[in-house]
């Protein structure tokens, strides 16, 4: 593996899974033991299509009483060449992360929006106006910079094409939650 996937992993492995309320977590359990199955489907579904696990891929059982119960997965990299996978194509809505080799900007641009889903994304580069340029051209409805799900409540979020509905959050929401009446 390459230097910047182990520290991806190396990072990943510093991720607290648990109790959202405690400021110290950072990963917390999915809403309900049917979708902690649909992710951890589709994780057996990106093994069993050949794509590589580098790391997690299992159900998080908690020593702490307090949630031992909950619907936890383990943050789950896997490193896949199948750019028609579930695991590229879909919407897991669980923490799954997917890398995939590319060569050169107009090549990552065609794959990351070569899907029918753009909630999010995230570029991280060293090189800022390469990171403006990409996220500029990103399908996507939130565009991040060597951050990423940092969403403050002034910021509207929301997707494209399949993704999503209209824009939570900031003025934007308020706009559209707000019907003009003249009178």
């Amino acid at each position: 593996m390459g230097t910047k996937i182990n520290e991806l992993v190396s990072k990943t492995r510093k991720l607290k899974i648990g109790d959202p309320m405690d400021p110290e977590v950072h990963v917390g359990a999915l809403i309900s033991a049917e979708h902690m199955e649909k992710v951890l489907h589709c994780i057996n579904e990106g093994l069993e299509s050949g794509a590589k696990l580098i790391y997690g891929g299992n159900r998080y059982v908690a020593d702490d009483a307090h949630i031992k119960d909950g619907y936890f997965v383990e943050p789950t990299i896997f490193l896949s060449e199948d750019e028609e996978s579930n695991l590229v194509k879909n919407e897991i809505f669980g923490p799954v992360m997917t890398i995939i080799g590319f060569d050169n900007e107009d090549e990552v641009l065609k794959k990351a929006n070569d899907t029918e889903f753009g909630l999010a994304g995230g570029v991280f580069t060293n090189d800022l106006q390469r990171g403006h340029r990409v996220v500029n051209k990103l399908q996507c409805g939130v565009c991040w910079i060597n951050n990423y799900n940092i969403t403050p409540v002034q910021v509207p979020f929301g997707g494209s094409k399949q993704s999503g509905f209209g824009r939570e959050n900031g003025m934007a929401a308020i706009e559209h939650d707000t019907p003009l009446k003249t009178g």
